[in-house]
This record gives C-alpha cells, sequence and structure tokens, in this order.
C-alpha cells in the first residue's frame, strides 16, 4: 500500500512538471519559424528556407514528445484522484515506490514495461 503523503508529494511532482511541459509547449510554439505569419511571403533564400523547415520540424517533434508527455501526467493525475495511482495497468500488480519515484506518471511495473 503506498502512504497518502507519498502519493501527496508525488500528485505534487505531477502538477509541477504539468505546468513546466504545457509552458515548454507554448515556447515552442512562439520559437516555432513557421509561427511567424510573414514566413509564407519573405522570399528567403533557399538556405535560410532550409533552417527555417528543419527548426520548424525539431520544434514540432519537441512540441509532439511534450503533449505525449503531458497526457500521461494528466492519466496519472486521473488515477491519484480515483485511488488507482501505483499499480501496473498489465498485471495489475504494485509498481515499486523507487520506480514512481524516479517516474511518477510510470503506467506499468518494470516487468511488464520490459515486454513492450
Amino acid at each position: 500500500m503506498i502512504s497518502k503523503s507519498f502519493i501527496k508529494k508525488q500528485k505534487e511532482k505531477l502538477e509541477k512538471e504539468l505546468k513546466k511541459s504545457l509552458a515548454q509547449i507554448e515556447t515552442l510554439k512562439k520559437d516555432d519559424p513557421f509561427a511567424d505569419p510573414d514566413h509564407a511571403s519573405d522570399n528567403a533564400a533557399v538556405d535560410t528556407d532550409v533552417r527555417e523547415q528543419v527548426g520548424h520540424e525539431t520544434i514540432e517533434a519537441q512540441i509532439k514528445d511534450l503533449k505525449r508527455r503531458v497526457k500521461e501526467i494528466n492519466l496519472a493525475l486521473v488515477k491519484i484522484s480515483k485511488n488507482h495511482y501505483g499499480k501496473c495497468e498489465r498485471c495489475q500488480k504494485p509498481i515499486v515506490l523507487a520506480r514512481l519515484n524516479l517516474i511518477p506518471e510510470a503506467r506499468f511495473c518494470i516487468t511488464c514495461e520490459k515486454k513492450l
């Protein structure tokens, strides 16, 4: 059984990570070269267009990863609210506290994670 104080700490950690991830997404969106409304008509040199394209694709990949993390964090917060936090989604066994401490949004025990 997971103690209430551990769950409370995990919830606080998850909420902090959620805010951080959402802020990072917004910052990345602003840094995206394609976010500039003048981008489409700026007649930039080919090498500038290539750099902008690579920059855009890099930012899109980072945003995709952050959105996946946000989804996992939200799922963990829902589990906390429903008293299901810390159970492996696959085998229903408890996830080791050390793993939860390191990865608060962990969905699977180490054994099941290795099987995925």
